[in-house]
């Protein structure tokens, strides 16, 4: 087993990034006092993507004058040009993953809530819509800038199907589980725990929820034990709505520390596939960006090193071998 411990040329690598890299280096990897990567974190909205990401909210508090769209979107280029990364949604949630500080947009729930409405049948922001997915991201950044966001939880409650998980296609008659809807839910139901401390509520169906990876070992079929599809094992940042072994990996680290539980054995196979596309220099490559409209890049073209891949692979690395 490779030690996962970064090299000082790798530690250096990593710190010479983004506040809303840098920070979550300090913690995760070195394990600085918080005093230091709070400071690091503080600066995200002052510094680099997440000032950059701030000062093109729009005045009714949105960005790109939609929900999960940008206004006046063709929908129909979606096939040709892949989804827009620039709405509302897709910014909150980058600056929430970022570290951004709620008090930095203080005011925007209210905004929200008054201006903005889901492109499906113009529902009201904070009350979600059909999508998993989307559900769940408005749980998670409800939770963060202080809106009422409790009805989904009842509704993610509602809408879990009979093999444990969610699939985004329930409102096209979809019974089976969905590798993607799985995991985004289970991100939110771990915030709303985090945030609210309410395990009792949720926690029985975020387990369940998890058991349904678990039980595929993060990336096969149940049926055949072949790999679900090549998505499973690909390594892209942002991770978007995208489903990749390493990013339920991340999910499952942070549902372990929560928990106070040891990881898993049964992810045993995905560790491994992550630690095998480590380069010898302790990088993890980007294999491709996902395509649509962004405001800027965060990270590199396909084939590159990645700063994000590595730091969040070497963190997943880092808590499984010192579990073993």
């Amino acid at each position: 087993m490779a030690d996962a411990a970064p090299t000082q040329a790798l530690t250096d690598w990593l710190l010479d990034s983004d506040p809303a890299l840098r920070w979550q280096v300090e913690r995760d990897l070195l394990g600085l006092p918080p005093s230091v990567w709070e400071a690091t974190r503080r600066r995200v909205a002052t510094e680099g993507f997440g000032a950059r990401l701030l000062a093109l909210q729009d005045p009714d508090g949105q960005w790109a004058g939609g929900a999960y769209f940008p206004a006046g979107f063709d929908f129909a280029a979606v096939a040709t040009q892949g989804q827009p990364w620039t709405a509302t949604t897709w910014s909150l949630n980058a600056l929430r993953e970022w570290g951004v500080d709620a008090d930095v947009l203080a005011g925007t729930a209210e905004l929200l809530d008054r201006n903005a409405r889901w492109e499906y049948d113009d529902l009201p922001y904070w009350g979600g819509e059909v999508d998993c997915c989307i559900n769940s991201w408005t749980l998670s950044n409800g939770l963060w800038l202080g809106a009422d966001v409790d009805g989904l939880v009842d509704w993610f409650l509602a809408h879990r199907l009979s093999d444990g998980g969610w699939n985004c296609a329930w409102v096209e008659g979809a019974t089976r589980s969905s590798f993607h809807s799985t995991l985004n839910t289970l991100k939110g139901l771990l915030d709303y725990e985090q945030v609210t401390g309410d395990h009792a509520r949720v926690r029985a169906a975020r387990k369940a929820g998890e058991e349904y990876l678990l039980v595929r070992g993060l990336f096969r079929r149940l049926s055949t034990g072949e790999p679900v599809a090549p998505w499973a094992l690909h390594l892209a940042y942002p991770f978007r709505w995208y489903y990749s072994a390493l990013n339920a990996a991340d999910h499952l680290r942070a549902a372990s520390l929560h928990d106070g539980t040891p990881p898993d054995r049964r992810m045993a196979d995905a560790i491994e596939h992550i630690r095998a596309a480590r380069t010898p220099d302790g990088t993890w490559l980007q294999e491709r960006r996902h395509p649509g409209e962004v405001w800027f890049e965060v990270d590199v073209p396909a084939g590159e090193p990645s700063r994000w891949l590595t730091l969040i692979a070497t963190r997943v690395l880092r808590w499984w071998d010192d579990a073993a």
